[in-house]
């Protein structure tokens, strides 16, 4: 249990203990239902977020904005801008960001697939909604750079503390982050 994210050694045993007072069914259930969703989630073919479908309910929702694209650099970022309920756009998990230092690339991420969907669907702002942290610095200026060429590109504003991940970030400060993004120069 201690393997997951933010789950440290007191929160781990606690859950491993409420897990060996549970029924052996309550506890089956619980498994299958993670071997489950393990075998049918993949990646959305459009945005690549998280879908059980190969094309996931916000890339299906003809009433988002089309020509509005946020690039984030995981699912989780997704959902927590999602939350805000603010953002009527579409998104672009990028799978990562680039850290020269870990070895992750350009070409690990995708940047290839993020230049195709903006060519071909007329997108007019990208937003760039990446941690503030160098290597989100680093994938923004890099991508900035990259999309000028095709299309308005923009950051989310810098509501949220440097070194801070968007997924723990409250709604409003979301929500002020994205509207005060401004163009990248």
């Amino acid at each position: 249990m201690e393997r997951l994210p933010g789950i440290g050694p007191r929160t781990a045993q606690r859950l491993a203990l409420h897990l060996l007072r549970q029924p052996q069914e309550s506890v089956h259930k619980l498994a299958n239902a993670l071997l489950t969703a393990r075998n049918q989630v993949g990646l959305c073919k459009k945005c690549f977020h998280l879908s059980a479908e190969d094309i996931c309910d916000i890339c299906n929702n003809d009433a988002r904005d089309r020509g509005l694209l946020c690039v984030v650099a995981d699912s989780k970022d997704l959902i927590a801008l999602e939350r805000t309920r603010e953002y009527k756009g579409l998104y672009h998990v990028l799978g990562g960001l680039i850290s020269p230092m870990d070895g992750i690339g350009p070409e690990m991420l995708q940047v290839s697939s993020l230049i195709e969907r903006i060519d071909q669907n007329n997108v007019k702002e990208v937003i760039l909604a990446l941690t503030p942290s160098i290597e989100g610095d680093t994938t923004s200026l890099y991508l900035a750079r990259l999309l000028k060429p095709f299309t308005n590109v923009s950051r989310i504003a810098y509501g949220l503390p440097v070194g801070s991940e968007l997924e723990y970030a409250d709604d409003i400060t979301l929500t002020r982050a994205l509207e005060g993004r401004r163009s990248l120069q």
